[in-house]
């Protein structure tokens, strides 16, 4: 019989509980990774504007051209972005959040928000798990 923790579906079997497949695992590695999320977020600053790549990768410290661009690209396959080009010169390109990415806020939202409540304390941990040498 399948089970939901967490909306994540599992099933009891005699060896104890097996998650099952929710989704495929390039849509859960692609929107848990951190290039994603960020890219996600800065959109989201203002979700009924359009921003240039440039104001992108501004927004985002570290990040390098080649990361925007592939996680841009993968997020425009996904329906999470639209590009939209304008043969100008010099020519111009904008992204923006699609309907469905915009779904996705409230979840970003709340697991950005679990982040900023508990950071400090996960680095704790980490500092202690590393003095008693278990690293």
């Amino acid at each position: 019989m399948e089970k939901t923790i967490h909306g994540r579906p599992y099933i009891e079997t005699k060896k104890g509980p097996i998650l099952t497949p929710c989704a495929p695992n390039g849509v859960l590695a692609r929107l848990g990774d951190k290039w994603t999320i960020l890219v996600m977020s800065i959109l989201a600053l203002d979700p009924a504007r359009a921003l240039r790549f440039s104001e992108i990768k501004n927004g985002i410290p570290d990040i390098s051209q080649r990361m925007l661009t592939l996680t841009l690209r993968n997020l425009e396959r996904d329906g999470l972005v639209t590009r939209h080009y304008f043969a100008e010169v010099p020519p111009r390109v904008e992204y923006e959040l699609t309907p469905m990415g915009k779904t996705m806020l409230p979840a970003l939202e709340g697991f950005t928000g679990w982040i900023r409540d508990n950071w400090q304390a996960i680095e704790q941990a980490r500092q202690r798990f590393d003095r008693a040498g278990r690293s």
